[in-house]
């Protein structure tokens, strides 16, 4: 799992990092001893709901299979796993 924030100043900057670490992250998983585990992108359900859950973020979170979990970062808690 990898975690983010979104804490920075721009949700768009930071999703884009977010999204280069995951797919470097799955790429090594893939050549690792373990390419069945599967990855997830850890985010604020406040980022999800306000940002992740519609275009163009939607479009790419599908295009490149990305295994969402969202959480609240107040009560420590997962909220969703997202397939």
């Amino acid at each position: 799992m990898e975690v983010k924030s979104f804490a920075g100043g721009s949700t768009i900057s930071e999703f884009h990092t977010a999204l280069g670490q995951f797919l470097n992250y799955q790429a090594a998983l893939e050549v690792s001893d373990e390419p069945e585990r599967m990855l997830y992108l850890a985010v604020p359900t406040d980022t999800y709901q306000v940002f992740l859950r519609f275009e163009p973020a939607k479009t790419v979170i599908k295009k490149y299979k990305v295994r969402l979990i969202t959480y609240s970062p107040a009560r420590e808690v997962i909220e969703q796993w997202l397939e």
